[in-house]
């Protein structure tokens, strides 16, 4: 193939090739040479101009297929266009002749054709260029036109709209003729034809005047004629004809001479005249119209009325959405007179009427939903609501009137029902798309919505009444503070009004649909209500039998507000079930006798009510048993039971009570038989196995002898078929835009399809997905339906022999019927058993012995021979299930045999498709095809039948088949591969583009392959490299299809090919494609345009942007799309579609692909996406509120395009997105969000402002988020403050997190002040709207959170300005305080928990703020005043802001902890497990009811934690001391303090005393988070475990609770257990550190209450002897530790597992594995070290809590533990610094070894050995260590050595052989090498010289002082090089000067006498000091201060000395003097400036 790539084609490579591969080489030449063209330089073209244009012109005789021939069409246009053209009239005369050609044989066609198209591009791309050649053409083409056949005539169609578009106005002379030959196409026989005529025309219309003014008439009656019979693609294509041209018609200002005289301005009401002819008449004149209306019969085709519903909102569409809204009374009066009175032939049938009634609906949804922003749509809605107080005013008058004309009025009333029925249907759907923002629409007085749809409920038409409930419905779920207003109302109508029927039937529709939209309201409706409905559905069902003229209608009604009562769930239901079960109980006969006498009794009326009434009965259980499943306990079925066999009973005398009363039962009859079916179809099986036979009689009989003649296929067989395969079926069954409509077309005659009024029922029930409104079937239909799936259910129970017989009657039942009949029962029958072996096969039973499956099998096969193509398919279907139900090879072959042979003999269309779906359905449900003779042999058979090119049909159903044969085969069709792909390439280059369903089939297949082909595709080898080849070649022909499914194909194959090999995929060329498409018309391909964008941007999102952006800048004339991706990108097109699309899927796929795009292009494009998600969010504000917020600000910074923001927006042109969608605004809000967290991750600079511009300034190209902040601030101010609620919680939600993440910002310009500081008037107005009191309570709490934030950001530190935003907390806790009593009735009590809850947390978050607050500054000010008073003003600043923030707390912190306690009360109580819930309180507890505790909980376990953190801050705060006084009298309206809930208030004591009460609260904190900590979900946020470690914390510090848990050693224990647990499954530091202060608290607690019993015990026993004080502390006096009751244990358990986690080689265990090798050393991270030590410090105070027995049998470990973390973690750092952990351990070690324990008698001797044994491990770390000597710090060795010297007592360390080892290691130290080891080791020693006990401290003085000072002699001579070495000789003469002071008298003189000389050695005489280094100098300084003060002391020995030695004496006074020079100097100095150095003093200790 690469061959093919050249200018010229390789003629050499060509001739070589097959037949077929030569079609497939051109193919690949003409695409390379599409692609080279344009690129190749003029010259190189002209050169190769002549030999190109023969090659391709030869092309045209060699009969090229219909891909081929378009390009080489293309290509020679655009050969033309950029070469010379003066060979071009030969290749036009070349082409017509080919068209004149008499040739006419089949071969001969294509070229003919290939002329045509060539023809066209030509004239297309050189238009006026080609001069008055194109007479002839045009006149050739025409005549060639009349003997052409259909794929002739549909390509000069096309080829005249080319030509027509290149000419433009030059064309006139031709206009009149192609008008003409248009017109004969656009009814031709073929539908690809009329489709090419309506193009034609269309591109006609542009410069044919005639069309649009005088041939008005004639061409709108043609486009009727074109719809009838027509299928969905001309629909689609003549409906945009038709509208064009009249909207053209409609705005023309036509003023040329020729045309003036004749030409009138046409009208709106004409135009629409027009159109209502069509919709009325349908497609015959006006004259033969009055025939058919003589002979009765209608003449509207269906498809004409939906042609002409497509045309409407083609026409208001083109007009844009301003002409609608300035036109739009006169447009919706004319929409709705279409279904009026007027018209009563529209409207004769019931059938017709609903059909009518669709498209009208439709074409208000289009025009209306789709085109108008939110504002126009409000004025819309006002508009529908004028007309229906209109209406309403009709029916008032004609109700009234009871004159003699009352007859003909109240047609006028029933006539008027259709057309509210669609004003309401609108008026709802409109409601419903606007959500909170229509608000001000409902509150407006003088429109009267809510009046309006009320008044309408008592309309005599039921449908009226139904379709009136159903708007409240959608009312109610828009705005959910409405639901219970208007179930109020409603329900007090019904009450009132209870006497008339009308009432009674419309409002408990009204409740009906209401409740059934109380499951979309996320606030729901109090709990109460359910009663109120209960009670009065009860009334209706009690007093119906006391007026019989309403008995009827009060039935109906409670049965249906039962039903409805349902769907409030288990929570609700629970309370009413009795009653409801004694209702279902009452309303059966108890017994077949009762039946009897029944039966006997009544007439047609009384049957009636009943059969009515218990139809209602039986959909009020199904309803239970749907929707409260939770509460089907065995004991509740038991009591469902009893009236079912009654039930079916019953059914089976209704036919025997049907004959006696006649026809009027017929319809409560159908009625009852639905519900009962419907019924048992969701109750187990099992429950009703008695009447199993019964009731199948009753089925087989429904199944078998229809009373309708309705063929059902249509909606039964869909739902059975498998989706690949409706594919087959053409678009009717897939989705397309106009479903709606569209659907009737496909239902068949018969049926209009569903409507409410069919089924009341249906008002509750949740929405089917794609409807607006549900639309069940009429009863004749459902009752089928019904009875299709309950015999699914029940033929998979019943045994297996009474199977076969079912079987056999069913199949003798379709041999009994002749004709259509036979067709409808076998339809029937195959429906309901597809779906019992649905069922089987869903739970794995079989279908039984031979003859069963024999029967079943005759029963498919006669299916699949059927007429009815869906029937075809559901019978495939019905093969696969059985393959699967019987599984078994043997079986499956045979079936398969069965097709083969049929198909080897069978020439018929019917059983050719039917068959070879068989063959690929077969194994769809068998896991896949294994047998590989089973493979070829139906690939051989699909082979042959896909190239029959008689039969479209037969290819397209083969190649399906084997599309789905590919997929089962997997790996085993790789043999296959070439062959299959080689022919769908030759399919795809030959077949006819009229013929779409076969390229949708080979689209599929191609799919198919690419799939099985895989991730091989992005191999190298030339296979591989082929087969590449072909797909992206078959892609290429598919792309080019005119059929929009076929190129959906395409784009899904080209992402399969991306996804394997993406090298291979031209991506600019693919995003163009894309782009094409965004805004198709047709909603698959727009799908599959976005699910492949979806894809791409997953892996290279800049790419496909960058590539959208220059394909528009490159701007071919041919693309023109929808949405400005020049000015907005992909991205903003992409956010224009989701405003625009209504499609659920697709709206998803575009979010997704949005976000991938975000996360990977956010960053780099930041101003971009900010200023598309401003775009779209400021698009709808209102625009005065923020401009009066932003001049409340100092805001001198106002940048000047925030200025512009604020006034550009009136102008329509700039705005990118006019008026989006509320639910497009809020995907802004949250992509703001989003946008925020990709900065966080991108970098800090981002949240840095001085960075930011740092490195902005170095490269303007970089762009920060802090820069953006006012943007930030403003989009969520916008969102926060719009009418939406959903948009008001995101714009919240972004507040906060913008809150979050820049508090800490600090603003460069003020120091000491943050960037947010300038927005706080922007906060503060976002926040106050929020709570305001109708505002719905999840905005309150999501404001309240906002709040809290902002308050304990800390970011405004003046008192004033947190006033604004604390008042709003403030007014919050009023409301809270209020209580439950004063809470709004308006949506579920858990919504106020809700919104209290949150005000709790804010406080709490606030309180805790302030009080870490405070807890910082008391310990800055510690530290501050240890330092000195320097910074005194900022400090004082600093604390009267956090005190300031206490102060403000503090006024409310009594109701506010009073409000806390109660919170976590109730928290308590809803975390105890379910065994306890008799225990609860019955009313509920403070925040809740107990009726909706479920509903509360998840609000509980979102704020308890900071609750509780907060309340143990006040606790400790008060002490545990303070107690109100008046805590028996509480004002608040409710009992709050945990003292006095759960108590009846005649057994509460009447004062509790103070410790009780602080005992309760105690053990309230301690109870919650102990449950809490014990098992936190592994979803439990990291914040909630923190909040109660940090609690537990606040708890322990103070001493009373310190005391409690200190005294109760088993609280300890488990407390500690439970720490432990958390510690091993949390892995966070921070938890892990706050768990272990918790466990420091606990065992500091322990150790008082040891101390404080010894104290006392020792007060008491003060008289008694030493000897018999009791041992306090665990171990008694036996030493034993129990595990699980010892606090000891636990505590070294906890410590052992952080210590081993951290340094596993503590671990003795693991030590001895080579794994761990010792010796080597780990750094622990901080975290780690932080985690060590804080371990170590609680190891330390262990033994304090032990009894010396107990101290002695846990020391061993300890030691062994605090010694081992010294040995693992005492490496050197480079500064020299102790390591945390060695620091923590020596810590830790003196601590121990100063224990009380080691001198108490008991167990002193014991910790002598244990302490000597650690010494010697100790000193033992030396000798392991071999080479590694290096890594090991000796100071941290030595210093443990120094510890153990200096705590322990002597008897420890004087043991001659130790004392020995630790000498001889301070030897080996100070002879170090390291100046830093041996001053360490001199201030070690220093310590141990002066040891009190001379015992200790002599043997060291002994053995190492003379070598000090020795050492220090050597120093005269080298005298120090720096000031670490002056470091180690100032330490030295220290040491030597202790040694003096403490040795005796008679050795002092000698020390003297050696020091003196050594520190005179040190000074330097005056010429040596100016010289000097500054380390000399210093040393000198410090000698002569140390002889200064030495001389005095021992003033003897140096007046000796110096008499002795005059150089030393000279030396000496030398230096005195020089010293006292140099002070004189300096005091004189200071003197002289003492400003200037005061001033330099101030700036240092500044900075």
């Amino acid at each position: 193939m690469e061959l093919a790539h050249s200018l010229l084609l390789n003629e050499e490579a060509y001739n070589q090739l097959g037949e077929f591969q030569k079609a497939e080489f051109i193919f690949e030449w003409l695409q390379f040479l599409e692609k080279l063209l344009p690129v190749t330089s003029r010259a190189d073209i002209r050169e190769n101009q002549k030999k190109l244009v023969e090659q391709l012109t030869s092309l045209l005789n060699n009969s090229p297929g219909p891909p081929t021939r378009r390009l080489v069409a293309k290509n020679l246009a655009v050969l033309y266009s950029t070469g010379d053209t003066f060979s071009v009239y030969q290749t036009i005369d070349k082409c017509n002749e080919l068209i004149r050609s008499k040739d006419d044989s089949p071969s001969y066609l294509p070229t003919k054709l290939a002329a045509v198209v060539c023809l066209g591009y030509l004239y297309k791309k050189l238009g006026r260029i080609l001069g008055n050649s194109f007479t002839d053409t045009v006149g050739n083409v025409l005549k060639a036109m009349k003997n052409a056949e259909s794929q002739g005539r549909y390509e000069i169609m096309l080829s005249l709209q080319s030509i027509l578009n290149g000419l433009g106005a030059a064309a006139i002379p031709c206009h009149r003729d192609i008008y003409k030959a248009a017109r004969s196409c656009l009814t031709d026989r073929s539908m690809a034809v009329r489709c090419a005529a309506a193009k034609c025309l269309l591109e006609l219309q542009n410069e044919a005047v005639f069309m649009w003014s005088t041939d008005l008439d004639s061409v709108v009656t043609l486009c009727f004629k074109s719809f009838e019979g027509s299928n969905y693609d001309v629909r689609l294509a003549v409906s945009k004809l038709l509208g064009t041209v009249l909207a053209r018609a409609l705005t023309s200002k036509q003023t040329t001479a020729s045309t003036r005289h004749n030409f009138r301005r046409i009208s709106l009401e004409e135009v629409m005249e027009l159109l209502g002819t069509g919709f009325l008449r349908g497609s015959c004149g006006f004259l033969r119209a009055s025939g058919d209306m003589l002979k009765g019969t209608s003449s509207v085709s269906r498809d004409v009325r939906v042609g002409v519903t497509q045309a409407y909102v083609v026409f208001v569409s083109t007009l844009g959405a301003q002409w609608l809204e300035r036109n739009f009374s006169a447009f919706l009066s004319h929409i709705l007179d279409l279904v009026s009175q007027s018209h009563p032939k529209a409207i004769q049938s019931q059938m017709d009427a609903i059909g009518c009634r669709r498209c009208v609906s439709f074409i208000l949804r289009a025009t209306v939903g789709g085109l108008l922003g939110e504002k126009a749509q409000i004025a819309a809605a006002k508009e529908i609501c004028q007309a229906i107080w209109k209406l309403k005013k009709v029916v008032d008058a004609a109700m009234s009137d009871s004159n003699l004309e009352t007859r003909i009025s109240t047609t006028d009333v029933t006539a008027s029902q259709h057309v509210l029925v669609c004003a309401l249907q609108e008026l709802g759907s409109l409601i419903h798309g606007l959500g909170t923002t229509a608000a001000p629409l409902l509150q407006d007085s003088s429109t009267g919505v809510l009046e309006a749809v009320i008044s309408v409920i008592l309309h005599p038409s039921i449908s009226v009444r139904l379709t009136a409930a159903w708007c409240l419905r959608c009312i109610a779920v828009a705005l959910p503070s409405y639901v219970s207003l208007l179930l109020d109302r409603c329900i007090d109508r019904l009450s009132a009004l209870k006497s008339s029927p009308e009432a009674v039937t419309g409002y408990s529709f009204a409740v009906a649909a209401l409740l059934g939209a109380v499951k979309h309201s996320p606030l729901g409706i109090p709990h109460g209500k359910g009663k109120v409905i209960m009670t009065v559905a009860e009334d209706l069902l009690c007093s119906a039998s006391q007026n019989s003229r309403i008995s009827l209608q009060r039935t109906q009604a409670g049965w249906l507000l039962i039903a409805a009562l349902m769907t409030l769930g288990p929570a609700v239901v629970q309370h009413h079930l009795p009653r409801m079960l004694l209702l279902w109980k009452c309303i059966f006969p108890s017994s077949p006798k009762d039946l009897e006498t029944e039966k006997t009794r009544g007439d047609s009326f009384t049957w009636q009510v009943t059969l009515e009434g218990r139809a209602g009965a039986l959909c009020a259980i199904k309803s239970f048993v749907s929707h409260c499943a939770g509460l089907l306990t065995d004991e509740v079925v038991q009591r469902l039971l009893p009236p079912l066999p009654s039930a079916v009973d019953l059914l089976t005398q209704l036919s025997s009570i049907y004959k006696s009363y006649g026809n009027s039962l017929k319809t409560s009859s159908m009625v009852y038989r639905h519900k009962l079916y419907e019924l048992l179809a969701v109750l187990p099986p099992k429950t009703y196995e008695g009447s199993f036979c019964a009731v199948l009689k009753e089925l087989v009989a429904d199944l078998t002898v229809p009373d309708s003649q309705i063929d059902a296929s249509t909606f039964l067989l869909p739902p059975l078929c498998h989706e690949n395969d409706l594919l087959l079926l053409g678009p009717s069954l897939q989705e397309t835009d106009h479903r709606f409509i569209e659907e009737q077309l496909f239902l068949g005659n018969s049926i209009a399809g569903g409507s409410l009024e069919y089924d009341p029922y249906s008002i509750y029930e949740k929405v089917a997905k794609g409807d607006s409104v549900p639309k069940p079937l009429p009863p004749v239909l459902s009752v089928i339906s019904a009875a299709t799936r309950l015999f699914g259910v029940m033929f998979s129970h019943v045994a297996e022999s009474h199977r076969l017989h079912v079987l056999e009657q069913l199949l003798n039942s379709i041999k009994q019927t002749k004709g259509s009949r036979q067709q409808i029962v076998q339809l029937n029958v195959v429906s309901a058993f597809s779906t019992s072996l649905k069922h089987l096969a869903n739970c794995k039973g079989s279908l039984g012995p031979e003859e069963v499956r024999r029967s079943a099998l005759t029963l498919v096969m006669g299916a699949l021979e059927s007429n009815n193509p869906l029937l075809r398919c559901a019978a495939a279907e019905c093969l696969a299930r059985l393959a699967q139900v019987v599984s078994d090879s043997a079986f499956t072959a045979g079936l398969a045999q069965v097709s083969f042979d049929k198909l080897k003999s069978a020439r018929d269309v019917v059983s050719r498709t039917g068959h070879s779906l068989a063959l690929g359905c077969l194994y769809r449900y068998l896991g896949g095809i294994g047998s590989t003779q089973h493979l070829n042999a139906c690939v051989g058979i699909l082979y042959t039948l896909s190239q029959d090119s008689t039969s479209p049909d037969v290819q397209a159903w083969a190649l399906h088949s084997l599309s789905l044969i590919v997929d089962l085969a997997g790996p085993l069709y790789h043999v296959h591969v070439e062959p299959t792909l080689s022919l769908v390439l030759m399919l795809l280059l030959t077949v006819p583009p009229a013929y779409a369903e076969v390229h949708q089939s080979l689209g599929r297949c191609l799919n198919a392959l690419i799939t099985t082909l895989g991730p091989e595709l992005q191999g190298s080898s030339t296979t591989v490299s082929a087969l590449r080849t072909s797909c992206l070649l078959g892609c290429a022909v598919m792309q080019d299809n005119p059929d929009c499914l076929v190129q959906a194909q395409a784009i899904s194959c080209l992402q399969q090919l991306h996804m394997f090999a993406p090298r291979h995929v031209n991506l600019s060329s693919l995003v163009s494609c894309l782009c094409v498409n965004l805004c198709s018309s047709y909603l698959l391909l727009r799908r599959a345009v976005v699910a492949c964008l979806r894809q791409l941007v997953q892996r290279e999102a800049a790419e496909v942007s960058e590539y959208a952006v220059a394909l528009v800048k490159e701007s071919r004339e041919d693309f023109t799309p929808d949405v400005n991706i020049r000015e907005i990108g992909l991205e903003g097109a992409l956010l224009g579609l989701l405003d625009k699309e209504l499609d659920e899927r697709l709206c998803q796929d575009i979010k997704e692909t949005m976000t991938h795009m975000l996360t990977s292009m956010a960053v780099e494009k930041l101003s971009f996406w900010l200023k598309l998600c401003k775009d779209v969010l400021a698009a709808s504000a209102d625009f005065n509120t923020v401009a009066s917020v932003d001049t409340t600000q100092e805001e001198e910074t106002a940048k000047v395009d925030d200025a512009s923001v604020l006034t550009s927006d009136t102008d329509e042109r700039f705005h990118p997105f006019s008026n989006p969608r509320w639910s497009t605004r809020v995907f802004a809000a949250e992509c703001v969000c989003k946008i925020i967290s990709q900065c966080e991750n991108a970098g800090s600079a981002h949240f840095d402002i001085t960075l930011a511009q740092e490195r902005k300034q170095r490269d303007s190209r970089d762009d920060f988020l802090v820069l953006h902040l006012a943007d930030l601030i403003r989009m969520a101010f916008m969102a926060a403050t719009d009418h939406s609620d959903q948009l008001r919680l995101s714009g919240l939600q972004t507040l906060l997190i913008v809150v979050r993440k820049f508090a800490a910002v600090p603003e460069p310009e003020f120091p000491g002040h943050v960037i947010l500081e300038q927005y706080q008037a922007n906060v503060g107005a976002a926040l106050r709207p929020a709570f305001a009191s109708e505002t719905p309570p999840d905005v309150t709490a999501k404001a309240c959170q906002v709040c809290s934030a902002w308050i304990a950001s800390g970011v405004v530190s003046d008192l004033n300005d947190l006033r604004r935003v604390h008042q709003l907390l403030v007014s919050s806790l009023v409301k809270v305080q209020a209580g439950k009593e004063a809470q709004s009735q308006q949506y579920n009590e858990s919504t106020s928990t809700m919104e209290i809850l949150a005000v709790l947390k804010a406080w709490a978050e606030v309180y805790i703020v302030a009080v870490e607050k405070q807890k910082n500054q008391s310990d800055a000010h510690n530290h501050c005043l240890k330092i000195a008073n320097s910074a005194e003003e900022s400090y004082r600043d600093v604390t009267s802001s956090a005190s300031g923030l206490l102060d403000l707390v503090q006024a409310d912190l009594g109701t506010l902890s009073k409000l806390w306690l109660a919170a976590l009360q109730d928290f308590a109580l809803l975390t105890l497990p379910s065994e306890y819930a008799s225990q609860l309180p019955a009313e509920g507890g403070t925040f809740y009811t107990a009726e909706t505790i479920e509903n509360a909980r998840p609000h509980y376990y979102n704020s308890w934690a900071l609750i509780l953190y907060a309340t143990a801050l006040w606790l400790t705060s008060t002490g545990f001391i303070a107690v109100d006084p008046d805590e028996g009298v509480i004002n608040l309206s409710r009992p709050v303090t945990p003292t006095t809930m759960c108590q009846d208030s005649s057994t509460r004591p009447l004062v509790k005393s103070p410790e009780d009460v602080n005992t309760d609260r105690f053990h309230l904190i301690l109870g919650i988070s102990v449950e809490f900590l014990c098992s936190p979900r592994s979803d439990a946020a990291m914040e909630n475990i923190i909040a109660c470690l940090h609690a537990l914390q606040a708890l322990f510090d103070v001493p009373w609770p310190r005391s409690k848990i200190g005294g109760d050693q088993e609280l300890g224990v488990e407390l500690l257990n439970v720490l432990h647990r958390l510690i091993l499954t949390r892995e966070s530091p921070d938890i892990q550190l706050a768990a272990l202060e918790v466990v420091r608290l606990i065992v500091f607690a322990a150790q008082e209450h040891v101390k404080e019993k010894r104290r006392s015990a020792e007060v008491d026993d003060g008289a008694a002897e030493k000897e018999t004080l009791p041992e306090f502390g665990e171990g008694k006096d036996t030493g034993g530790l129990v595990p699980g009751k010892s606090l000891v244990f636990a505590t070294l358990e906890l410590c052992v597992c952080i210590l081993v986690r951290q340094l596993p080689q503590l671990n003795p265990k693991l030590t001895c594995s080579p794994a761990v090798q010792s010796g080597k050393h780990l750094l622990l991270s901080e975290d780690g070290s932080r985690l060590v030590a804080a371990a170590l410090v609680i190891l330390s105070d262990v033994p304090a809590i032990c009894s010396p027995e107990g101290s002695v049998s846990v020391l061993p470990t300890i030691l062994y533990l605090i010694i081992g973390v010294l040995k693992e973690t005492a490496v050197k750092l480079q500064d020299g610094q102790l390591p945390l952990t060695v620091a923590a351990s020596l810590q830790a070690l003196k601590g121990l070894l100063s224990s009380p324990m080691a001198r108490a008698e008991k167990s002193r001797t014991a910790w002598t050995d244990l302490l000597r044994s650690a010494l010697v491990t100790v000193l033992d770390c030396w000798d392991q260590v071999d080479g590694l000597l290096q890594e090991l710090d000796e100071v941290s060795l030595l210093t443990a050595i120094t510890v153990f010297v200096m705590s322990t007592s002597p008897e420890v360390t004087t043991v001659e052989c130790l004392q020995k080892r630790c000498i001889e290691k301070f030897k080996i130290t100070l002879d170090s090498k390291d100046p830093l080891v041996q001053y360490k080791c001199y201030q070690l020693l220093h310590s141990i010289f002066q040891h009190p006990n001379k015992t200790v401290s002599y043997p060291y003085i002994h053995s190492l002082a003379p070598s000090i000072v020795g050492k220090l002699q050597e120093t005269e001579k080298a005298k120090p090089e720096n000031a670490a070495e002056l470091q180690v000789i100032q330490e030295g003469i220290k040491v030597v000067t202790a040694l003096t002071a403490t040795a005796e008298e008679e050795h002092r003189a000698h020390l003297v006498a050696c020091l003196l000389p050594m520190l005179i050695s040190f000074l330097l005489d005056e010429n040596a000091l100016v010289s000097a280094t500054n380390s000399a100098k210093n040393l000198h300084e410090f000698a002569l201060q140390n002889l200064m003060q030495i001389g005095p002391q021992y003033s003897s020995v140096f007046k000796k000395l110096m008499a002795s030695s005059p150089t030393m004496k000279a030396r000496l006074e030398s230096a005195v003097k020089g010293n006292q020079e140099s002070i004189k100097v300096k005091t004189a100095k200071h003197a002289q400036n003492p400003a200037k150095s005061s001033s330099i003093q101030l700036k240092t200790s500044f900075l």
